[in-house]
């Protein structure tokens, strides 16, 4: 019985090792069509056909804001980001747009 308590104490510490050494925050999200976004001319629900539902929503400078991203931290490794961050006129149309990745 002591030997299975202490291997399933060994597989408990390994495991939280694991998975303590990274984090994910976000979800995934279309990157292949982000040049296909125009200034004044792509609406909310082109941008929401596109992407999905945002991550995150906001206000900027009283700017409607979608944020979409993925943000993957390690201590193993490198860490992977992904955002979209689209700003909106009062019409509904894109005001502004930035996209960043280190992939």
């Amino acid at each position: 019985m002591s030997s299975i308590k202490s291997f399933s104490a060994i597989v408990l510490l390994a495991l939280s090792l694991t998975f303590a050494g990274c984090a994910t925050v976000g979800q995934d999200f279309a990157t292949h069509n982000i040049d296909q976004i125009e200034i004044g001319e792509t609406t909310r629900s082109d941008i929401q056909e596109m992407f999905g539902e945002p991550w995150r929503t906001g206000v900027e400078d009283g700017k409607r804001t979608w944020t979409y991203g993925k943000y993957r931290w390690s201590a193993f490794g490198d860490a992977e980001t992904t955002d979209l961050v689209v700003r909106f006129n009062q019409d509904g149309t894109v005001s502004s747009y930035v996209y960043n990745t280190t992939e």
